[in-house]
């Protein structure tokens, strides 16, 4: 019964997330950049295999000009699809609510310097919740540096 519970709980929290998305992306920003009580962005990489634009609804924390994002796919043993496009191709695009801007990806790995900086950073903006993500893997999640560098699109 226990498992039935969990993915029942789990389908739940996927249908909010697909929900959540869909109204930000319909709203063109205007309704969705809170989530779960922290702000998110919309970011849109490329597929690394299909090459089509990709689109992920992503909790961040603000780093001066930087956005910092964390490849947790809910505690998951595998990265997310939005993690695998941005270490094939670092271009992406980012949306806070109704503005974009193109920008520059790049993946900061447990060993980096500046990772527990980070880390506390964009997981005290998310309540605390990463630290549970992480205890349910023993793959060490990576965070993502976002730097805004091209004109707004």
């Amino acid at each position: 019964m226990r498992t039935a519970v969990a993915s029942a709980g789990h389908s739940l929290q996927l249908a909010y997330l697909w929900l959540h998305q869909l109204v930000y992306q319909r709203t063109g920003g205007l309704v969705g950049h809170r989530l779960a009580g922290s702000p998110s962005l919309m970011l849109r990489t490329t597929g690394r295999r299909s090459g089509s634009p990709r689109t992920a609804v992503l909790i961040y924390a603000r780093d001066g000009a930087d956005y910092v994002l964390v490849a947790s796919n809910d505690g998951q043993d595998r990265p997310p699809a939005w993690f695998l496009n941005v270490e094939a191709n670092p271009a992406v695009g980012v949306q806070v609510a109704r503005r974009r801007a193109a920008g520059r990806a790049r993946v900061v790995e447990q060993g980096d310097a500046s990772y527990p900086r980070l880390w506390k950073l964009v997981n005290d903006g998310n309540h605390r919740r990463y630290e549970g993500y992480q205890r349910r893997t023993t793959r060490p999640i990576p965070l993502v540096v976002v730097t805004p560098g091209g004109p707004l699109v």
